[in-house]
């Protein structure tokens, strides 16, 4: 059985310090198999169930602008062969060993190579739909860069697919809904959500070698 083996390291930890802390902090909501912990230096490795929470910790990653992400899917298992098994029961990444490790370490030295604008990577058994997946990961990501402070502090209050939420956003900003309105178009925050399924789906054949796609 895959996981999903997220690899993120700081990109200016010289001008800014560590924040690895910040980090784990941003991912506490995100479900994992393996906490989100700091594996050495200025890096964080976590392992999640599915997909869907892979994309999700990318994006509140790289909304922070400071951080390489590589997401591996493959297997994983004990990082001592002699104890067999599969994934062993553990909160400690330093007990996890596998491919699933391996290419997530290949995908974020892939995302730190100098003139990645969108610095996420992925990488698998299938190199080919590791690829394509990347490509929509970046798109997206691109999105999540470039937004505000002041988008950010309207976008934190919805939920995707929810209808009528952006009077009451308003009411608790101060703002009127028009502006309410202005920021969700200006951040593209519903084509980030209505691509988002895309990225996960495509993500889940990663490691899928030579099934019909």
């Amino acid at each position: 059985m895959s996981h999903y083996v997220l690899t993120i390291n700081q990109r200016d930890s010289r001008e800014v310090g560590d924040m690895v802390g910040d980090l784990l902090r941003s991912l506490r909501p995100v479900g994992t198999v393996v906490p989100f912990q700091r594996s050495f230096g200025d890096e964080a490795i976590g392992i999640v169930p599915d997909a869907r929470s892979a994309v999700d910790a990318a994006m509140r990653a790289l909304r922070q602008r400071r951080w390489n992400v590589g997401i591996g899917v493959g297997s994983v298992g004990p990082a001592d062969p002699e104890r067999g098994g599969s994934l062993p029961d553990t909160q400690v990444i330093h007990d996890v060993g596998g491919p699933g490790l391996v290419y997530a370490r290949r995908a974020v030295e892939e995302a730190a190579r100098t003139g990645v604008r969108v610095p996420v990577a992925v990488d698998g058994p299938d190199a080919d739909v590791a690829e394509e997946t990347q490509a929509v990961l970046r798109l997206i990501g691109q999105l999540v860069l470039t937004r505000t402070d002041a988008e950010w502090a309207v976008l934190d209050l919805l939920v995707p697919g929810v209808r009528g939420q952006q009077k009451p956003v308003a009411a608790e900003l101060g703002i009127t809904v028009q502006a309410v309105s202005k920021a969700v178009q200006r951040s593209f925050w519903n084509e980030e959500h209505a691509c988002r399924p895309a990225a996960e789906r495509l993500l889940s054949l990663v490691d899928a070698v030579g099934l019909p796609r």
